[in-house]
């Protein structure tokens, strides 16, 4: 079944392209309201500031078929901007709306509160964006990330990071720094990862494969 990625203009749109057609997931780019919300799974990409992304999203009026869709029981994958996105609120360059689609809010790694741990001193000196390789420990079991065990490797490149307002959200976390953020979240047909699947290698097409699956 084909996997629908929404087109809203911003975001390494060819790169997750590419990745799913290499796993057989037959990607479709659109930015068309009704394909949207007819579509069979969603992949919504991001790259850059969160409110450039919302604004844009909301300017093309794809926020009521993508909240339409994901109220349908569709899948839908937020990556990297697109999991912040699925969140109430951002807060890169002032405060944002997102999409709602879960509660909580996307803060600066700096933001001591964000954080549960960490002294404010040691926030402040880490260093951002946070990029590179990292490994994303699984809190719980799910079709995305398939059996617990071994923490794979993904690829990040981010300043900011989600705090659920629920910690059952959280599907897998990775540490920088002081302190643990989410790196994939999940509520029922809703998904989001903080990392780049496209440019993660073999652990990053097993779980575009695994999506594409559900």
């Amino acid at each position: 079944m084909p996997t629908t990625i929404i087109d809203y203009g911003i975001g390494n749109l060819r790169s997750i392209e590419k990745a799913l057609d290499h796993v057989g997931a037959a990607p479709v780019r659109t930015d068309a309201p009704q394909q949207i919300v007819e579509a069979e799974r969603l992949v919504l990409p991001g790259v850059g500031a969160f409110g450039a992304c919302i604004g844009e999203i909301r300017r093309r009026g794809l926020e009521a078929p993508v909240r339409e869709a994901a109220g349908a029981g569709t899948p839908l994958l937020g990556v990297c901007v697109g999991m912040q996105l699925l969140f109430e609120t951002g807060e890169e360059h002032g405060a944002h709306n997102g999409l709602g689609l879960l509660e909580g809010r996307v803060a600066h790694f700096h933001d001591t509160d964000s954080s549960e741990n960490g002294a404010a001193g040691d926030l402040q000196s880490l260093k951002v964006p946070h990029m590179g390789w990292n490994t994303a420990e699984a809190t719980r079991e799910s079709p995305l990330l398939g059996e617990r065990g071994a923490a794979p490797y993904f690829y990040f490149v981010h300043s900011y990071h989600a705090c659920p307002t629920y910690t059952g959200d959280v599907l897998a976390t990775t540490t920088y720094g002081p302190r643990a953020f989410p790196a994939v979240v999940q509520r029922n047909n809703v998904f989001g990862v903080q990392f780049h699947p496209e440019k993660s290698q073999t652990a990053g097409l097993r779980l575009l494969q695994n999506f594409a699956a559900l």
